[in-house]
């Protein structure tokens, strides 16, 4: 038995170890996670969401929904800290272009406990404001 290494150098995420239980991701800079081009919220209704920031920059989006509004927020993330996304907190991170992260989450993440919230023009430019651009 070895011990055995992963890693992932090109632009967005990959899911680099993944077993019955959990899985760990390394999440780079992509167009849709630069502030440019953010256009969307995402929440996961069934587990939680880890981030670890390793090199570069990240802001954290997230929103709760308060009378059927959205109540933005961010959060700067600082490296080598672990970032919390509690199951159903709609969230996007803001990367810049030398970014990378680790992320964790539960193996049963995905798209069909998963929902895509779209932004309108207004909240992308709240979040704009809000991330200083």
């Amino acid at each position: 038995m070895n011990i055995l290494s992963y890693e992932f150098n090109q632009e967005g995420m990959s899911r680099v170890y993944e077993n019955e239980k959990w899985t760990v991701g390394i999440k780079n800079w992509k167009p849709a996670n630069d502030i440019k081009g953010i256009d969307c919220l995402e929440r996961h209704n069934k587990t939680d969401e880890l981030f670890v920031l390793l090199s570069g920059e990240c802001v954290l989006v997230f929103a709760n929904e308060i009378n059927n509004d959205l109540k933005i927020e961010t959060v700067n993330m600082e490296p080598y800290k672990v970032y919390n996304i509690p199951q159903s907190l709609w969230h996007n991170t803001i990367t810049m272009k030398d970014t990378k992260m680790v992320l964790i989450e539960d193996s049963s993440t995905s798209m069909e406990n998963s929902d895509i919230l779209p932004l309108n023009a207004q909240q992308i430019l709240e979040i704009q404001e809000k991330v200083n651009v």
